[in-house]
């Protein structure tokens, strides 16, 4: 049985998700934010083995706890190829564009993922969907029932085009050729605010409906 847990974690509150399945107590980490000590004690607590990290794209606020996550679970990292390189470099992942925010670098992921992707990880199954728009190497991960969409689509609004390789008309192209595509029972579980259903937001959201 998929169990979902969020932590609002970093400066700008973003979502990691604990994703484990309390039978085998194995799980995997979406996004695993800044400073992810609540995530981690979380993990410990559980006795879930983390099998993977799967980044969502590599801005600062999404990865800022690679590394720390990565060296308590031994967990591989998982990331679009037009991102690869960005867990290394301040400058496009956006910490280094903020003056008081600490120069964050990762080092490189041990998966590279183009999109199209089935996943078996933790036993689970995870497509890839390459959604960019609000960065280049942008994806989620549907299983069936719920997607993890990081910033490209949260509740009642979409993800910002105005940073290092974001183009507005290529993020709702995402949204709504991949996104929107899905069942209307799939849960979104965004990058920020609460979670929310692909009807609700074709229905509701006013960057998508009508």
């Amino acid at each position: 049985m998929m169990n979902v847990e969020m932590f609002e974690l970093g400066p700008v509150m973003t979502n990691a998700y604990l994703v484990y399945d309390s039978q085998t107590q194995k799980g995997v980490v979406f996004d695993p934010g800044m400073y992810p000590d609540q995530l981690l004690q979380r993990i410990k607590k559980l006795h879930v083995t983390i099998e993977a990290i799967l980044l969502t794209h590599a801005h600062f606020d999404h990865m800022g706890g690679v590394e720390e996550v990565r060296t308590h679970t031994g967990a591989s990292v998982y990331i679009h190829k037009k991102e690869e390189d960005w867990l290394a470099d301040p400058m496009k992942n956006g910490s280094g564009r903020w003056p008081m925010m600490p120069k964050l670098t990762a080092r490189p992921a041990e998966h590279i993922l183009v999109g199209g992707e089935t996943l078996q990880i933790a036993g689970f199954q995870f497509k890839v969907l390459y959604t960019p728009g609000h960065s280049p190497g942008s994806i989620s991960f549907y299983d069936g029932a719920h997607v993890f969409s990081g910033d490209a689509l949260f509740r009642d609004s979409i993800g910002r085009t105005d940073l290092y390789g974001g183009d507005h008309k290529t993020l709702i192209r995402s949204i709504k050729g991949k996104l929107m595509e899905l069942p209307d029972q799939t849960v979104v579980y965004s990058g920020h605010g609460p979670e929310t259903t692909i009807e609700r937001e074709r229905n509701h959201n006013p960057f998508i409906a009508g």
